[in-house]
């Protein structure tokens, strides 16, 4: 497949080795020119650092200054305001990170289709447009530009004035009946700090996009799937591998969660047991996101199970009747033993094959999978039980259910 593919599509395979959803863009190319990232997206400390030191030091400077580090006149004062360490102490550096964990995770993907020799010659130049088509959504410029519009337009002036920001005095304002009276801390916070951490959440949400939109167009493609393949999904079970590459995203987003509840537990009143729908919901939507892209490929497994279990009970059938005929019926040759004989090691391949078949899967998705992604959400939630029952208690708990 691979010399096939470097003599009908020369620039296949080169574009099938650099596929990356996260390695392109306005952003990384005003990195790459800063030298803060390079063609592996390494340097991820850099990025870090020069994040930290935009979102988040300002922050700290401007409450020192206007007096609310631990101001007992506001009720929520910088150094106490869980939410905001964690969304930009913890949270961005895991958005940054992800990038690189995502990139060698999904760097082989496109290539393992053509290793496989999944897609077929006439398929090629359908498969090498699919790459071509999300380099493209990827390096958009004018993709960056509207999801910095809709960061300033409905980010900060409708999410967090309406929905997000608290309704006591903080360090960045005072709520009021009007909206937020913002301080100077206030002020940075909302059109610098918080700007940057939701252009980055939205910038990942995009390249989700990105990467369902691919898995979409490569389903559309009539691949060449072997039903007797030992990973039980047609020979597509690298795929179930990739929802792997997001487990640093998805414990990014349980971190999120669990500073915006921690901040409403201790300086709204709230109580844990409050927020189990929005862990629930939270929890249901990440996995769809991650693991719903590789349902696209259902109808063809599906398709693929029904044609495998037809041709091997049939092929099944010829055999077991010419093994019935030869071994019972007529008694076998003559001087022929029946003890170590090669009819008996092929009758238990073929049963093998036909049992593979049965039990190939519709979709590569594990349960282990299901479950470790959800442990990797959920993590971040730990901590806030300490709310609700004691620490030997929890601690208990968490052993039994490990042990």
């Amino acid at each position: 497949m691979t010399a096939r593919a470097t003599a009908s599509h020369p620039h296949l395979l080169e574009d099938a080795e650099h596929f990356s959803i996260v390695h392109g863009g306005p952003l990384f190319q005003l990195l790459l020119r800063a030298h803060l990232t390079g063609d592996a997206l390494t340097l991820v400390v850099r990025r870090v650092i020069l994040f930290v030191l935009i979102s988040w030091v300002p922050l700290l400077a401007l409450s020192a200054f206007g007096g609310h580090l631990l101001d007992g006149n506001v009720a929520l004062p910088f150094l106490q305001d869980i939410e905001t360490h964690i969304r930009f102490l913890v949270v961005v550096p895991l958005l940054l990170a992800a990038e690189l964990v995502v990139h060698r995770r999904l760097l082989p993907v496109a290539r393992s289709f053509l290793d496989r020799d999944l897609i077929g010659a006439a398929d090629e130049e359908r498969f090498d447009a699919a790459i071509t088509s999300a380099f493209r959504l990827r390096n958009s410029i004018l993709a960056e530009v509207l999801l910095l519009v809709f960061v300033y337009v409905v980010g900060v002036l409708v999410v967090w004035r309406q929905y997000t920001a608290l309704d006591v005095s903080t360090w960045y304002g005072q709520g009021s009946a009007g909206g937020h009276r913002l301080s100077s801390a206030g002020m940075w916070y909302a059109y610098v700090s918080l700007p940057i951490f939701q252009f980055l959440l939205l910038r990942w949400y995009f390249r989700l996009l990105i990467w369902i939109r691919f898995l979409w167009q490569v389903s559309r493609i009539e691949l060449r799937l072997i039903p007797t393949h030992p990973d039980q999904v047609g020979g597509l079970g690298f795929l179930g591998n990739t929802v792997f590459a997001f487990s640093v995203l998805l414990t990014a987003h349980g971190g999120m969660l669990a500073a915006q509840i921690a901040n409403r537990i201790f300086f709204a009143g709230a109580a844990l047991q409050d927020f189990k729908e929005e862990i629930f919901v939270m929890l249901v939507f990440l996995l769809c996101l991650v693991f719903g892209p590789l349902l696209v490929f259902s109808p063809q497994l599906s398709r693929a199970k029904r044609r495998g279990l037809l041709e091997y009970g049939t092929l099944a059938e010829r055999y077991v009747r010419e093994f019935d005929g030869k071994w019972l019926r007529r008694g076998g040759k003559s001087g022929e033993p029946l003890m170590g004989s090669a009819d008996i090691q092929s009758l238990a391949d073929m049963g093998n094959s036909f049992a593979v078949v049965r039990t190939m899967r519709l979709a590569p998705i594990s349960r282990d999978a299901v479950l470790e992604l959800s442990a990797a959400v959920l993590v971040p939630l730990v901590p806030l039980l300490l709310t609700v029952m004691p620490v030997e208690q929890l601690v208990k708990k968490l052993v039994g259910l490990v042990l």
